[in-house]
């Protein structure tokens, strides 16, 4: 008996000293703007291509910027494991997932580094928001001259393939005291991933296909079923009834056309909800709405009777909003499915 209790004494201490590694601050020196690192590969390559048209004004807003914070070896070494296990059916762990909050616990920095980093970057002006729940990312705002004088570059405005955008000119320099805890930065630039979405004329007609009004026809959620044999789970009432499924957008949508689609191909009602993740952009033109709708009325018309959540956030000039929504969702656990 003895021998048991000193081995669970030995065991708890082994857990304790695992926790404190995973909470152990790295940032152990003082932080001096004058002694910095380069971030690699944090230039967009397009301004290599670009037409340089001259430097950012002093005061161009930069907005809701991400700064991408790391694991240690160790905790990283320790979240490929997990992963490895969470998807291994013979692991104890198989499909055991985390919150945001279990995974900032396990995998993020400690408060001090946190402090630390939040302290560099309000000493150079920027407005920073509370850290995400899962503890690898800060978001921040300020303005182009204070992002040149923390991060070492300069905002440049390029033309490329006749639109013109703004973008860092040189890879990042951080200072090296932070280097442990900064993993990069999202992005610094206005070079927005594209719609997918194809606009065809006319067309030969998928088969089976929905007759539309005025003769036209076009493949609806019910051929969708038959062509990839859904109908007999929805037969068994898998049709997402219970689950949410979050899109992630950068355009506002008319809901009316949500609710049209759902009538037109006879599919049940459902709550479709549109969470703002600050500022309402709006409709935003240039194909970006009809994206946007083409997500939200084909995930429900997969998952009928799925709810859709919509998160939407504006782009801005250092972040596309589509990357500012997955954040959101990622941190807030809005939904099992992304």
């Amino acid at each position: 008996m003895p021998r048991f209790r000193n081995a669970s004494f030995l065991l708890t201490l082994a857990l304790a000293g695992v926790l404190t590694a995973q909470q152990r601050p790295r940032i152990s020196q003082r932080v001096d703007s004058t002694r910095t690192t380069r971030l690699g590969r944090t230039t967009h390559p397009l301004t290599r291509s670009g037409r340089d048209l001259g430097r950012a004004a002093a005061d161009l807003p930069m907005e809701r910027i991400q700064l991408q914070l790391s694991s240690s070896p160790e905790q990283q070494a320790a979240l490929e494991q997990l992963l490895a296990e969470q998807h291994d059916d013979a692991s104890p762990h198989f499909q055991e997932w985390l919150t945001p909050e279990q995974f900032g616990e396990r995998f993020g920095p400690a408060q001090q580094d946190i402090d630390a980093v939040v302290g560099w970057l309000e000493g150079n002006g920027f407005q920073v928001d509370p850290i995400g729940r899962g503890r690898r990312t800060l978001e921040f705002s300020g303005t182009a001259s204070q992002v040149e004088r923390a991060f070492h570059t300069q905002i440049r405005q390029y033309e490329v393939d006749g639109v013109r955008h703004l973008a860092n000119a040189t890879d990042l320099a951080i200072p090296e005291a932070l280097a442990p805890v900064i993993g990069g930065v999202a992005s610094l630039h206005d070079f927005r991933h594209k719609p997918m979405h194809q606009v065809l004329g006319q067309a030969p007609a998928p088969t089976p296909a929905t007759n539309l009004n005025g003769g036209a026809r076009g493949l609806g959620p019910y051929d969708f079923a038959a062509i990839y044999n859904l109908t007999p789970l929805w037969n068994t009432n898998f049709d997402g009834a219970g689950q949410s499924v979050a899109i992630a957008g950068r355009s506002n949508i008319k809901m009316t056309d949500v609710a049209a689609f759902r009538s037109t191909f006879g599919l049940p009602g459902n709550n479709t909800q549109v969470i703002l993740n600050g500022r309402d952009p709006g409709i935003v033109g240039g194909g970006e709405e009809m994206e946007a709708a083409l997500d939200v009325e084909w995930s429900g018309g997969v998952a009928k009777g799925a709810t859709i959540k919509f998160v939407v956030s504006a782009s801005t000039n250092a972040s596309d909003g589509v990357d500012l929504s997955n954040q959101y969702i990622v941190n807030n656990n809005v939904a099992a499915v992304m």
